[in-house]
């Protein structure tokens, strides 16, 4: 008879409050090690606590892009906010023009 695997749902991602985490810090520390630990302040995620290694898988991805992709992945995740910053340069000019001796 051939074994079945049995395939469980995924777990929630661990969320803690800030308080918790700061008086249970050793034990979210190891909980860390094994799965991701949102600590929650004032009702969102402020910080999500991984492993080393996490970190450093998503450290060598993050390193992988090229500056083409970083620069693409800037400008349309600040995009209203470079555009809000051209039209305030272009009402009002750059904040002391007229004062450089160049």
């Amino acid at each position: 008879m051939a074994k079945m695997a049995i395939l469980y749902p995924p777990s929630p991602i661990m969320q803690v409050s800030a308080t918790d985490a700061k008086n249970r810090f050793g034990y979210y520390l190891g909980q860390a090690e094994r799965e991701p630990v949102q600590v929650m302040k004032n009702d969102r995620v402020a910080v999500v606590m991984v492993s080393a290694a996490r970190y450093a898988e998503l450290e060598a991805l993050e390193q992988k892009k090229t500056l083409g992709q970083r620069k693409r992945e800037f400008n349309e995740t600040y995009a209203e906010w470079i555009a809000a910053q051209n039209g305030l340069v272009e009402r009002v000019g750059v904040f002391g023009e007229d004062y450089r001796p160049w």
